[in-house]
């Protein structure tokens, strides 16, 4: 009785440890600057079966400047 108690010790005290991995939505918007003013628009959703910090990373990694037809613009993504 005593090892059934401390195998199941020894096992919920290894999963308490371990990461949990679940789905997060990063999602993204594009937003345009001009002289005029800036406009901003949903740009892309992404969705990472990762822990939290790892999905926080990844997401991150998309967030840019650049220029296009439609002049310069910033994608800022975040976790939702």
């Amino acid at each position: 009785m005593k090892n059934i108690i401390i195998a199941a010790a020894l096992i919920f005290a290894g999963t308490s440890f371990t990461s949990c991995k679940k789905d997060y939505t990063c999602k993204c918007s594009k937003t345009y600057t001009s002289g005029t003013g800036s406009s901003t628009q949903d740009y892309s959703v992404y969705t990472y079966r990762e822990t939290r910090d790892r999905a926080e990373t990844r997401c991150n990694e998309n967030t840019t400047t650049g220029y296009d037809l439609g002049g310069d613009y910033s994608i800022n993504c975040q976790i939702q």
